[in-house]
């Protein structure tokens, strides 16, 4: 079970998180942090076309045992990934049928244990990336310009977003490792704390029993009568 402490500072990072999908405005990306209740199963849906590529992310980052079961479902109900009791997992699917894809996150075989879940979808489709070129190619270029060579300008900014957009992802798990490690940590010292205080208060009733012992053996009550 998780401390008080351990709980809000999840939750807080859950909350930035949130806050932070939101404001990158509409897209088919999903990043999302939920608590999977013991014995339960939650599954979320993505949109997606044909021919696109969908790359799943996810972590456990807080529960008993740190693992989930998962399994990516396709529209047709085709299994496309499945995997029991683990603690994370990177999968990377080329969509071959348009439709909701469904993720699941089974912790059925934990009675007792919660999971706080981590995960992320990244779609790369190929339609946004025919519709900006398009857009590039409807802008209109007056002699003045042409010198500047714009598709070699198109090229570099393109490469500057794809590259700032894989950062804010790694980051975006970086902070859920973050997020895992910090709870280990207070779990542990929880553990650490409980124990310490356990063996203090042992040895001070054996140090007072001996006390009493010895104190006993050397006591005499025996009256002598004369």
């Amino acid at each position: 079970m998780m401390t008080a402490s351990a709980r809000l500072g999840l939750m807080g990072w859950l909350t930035l998180t949130v806050v932070l999908a939101s404001d990158l405005g509409p897209n088919q990306n999903m990043e999302f942090t939920f608590m999977l209740p013991a014995g339960g199963t939650e599954c979320f849906y993505q949109t997606t076309t044909r021919s696109d590529t969908m790359e799943v992310e996810y972590q456990v980052i807080a529960g008993s045992g740190l693992d989930v079961g998962f399994a990516l479902i396709s529209p047709s109900g085709y299994r496309l990934v499945s995997e029991f009791r683990t603690s994370d997992g990177i999968h990377m699917v080329d969509t071959t049928e348009s439709g909701d894809y469904r993720l699941c996150f089974d912790n059925s075989f934990s009675k007792m244990s919660e999971k706080m879940v981590f995960f992320k979808v990244i779609i790369n489709s190929q339609s946004n990336t025919a519709g900006g070129q398009e857009e590039w190619a409807d802008i209109a270029v007056s002699e003045s310009v042409v010198d500047y060579r714009l598709e070699e300008i198109r090229e570099k900014m393109d490469s500057v977003y794809r590259r700032l957009e894989r950062s804010r992802q790694v980051q975006t798990v970086l902070k859920a490792f973050e997020a895992r490690d910090r709870y280990l940590l207070e779990d542990n010292l929880w553990r650490v704390s409980f124990w310490s205080c356990l063996n203090v208060i042992v040895m001070l009733g054996v140090a007072i029993t001996q006390i009493y012992t010895l104190r006993r053996l050397f006591d005499d009550t025996k009256r002598v009568c004369t």
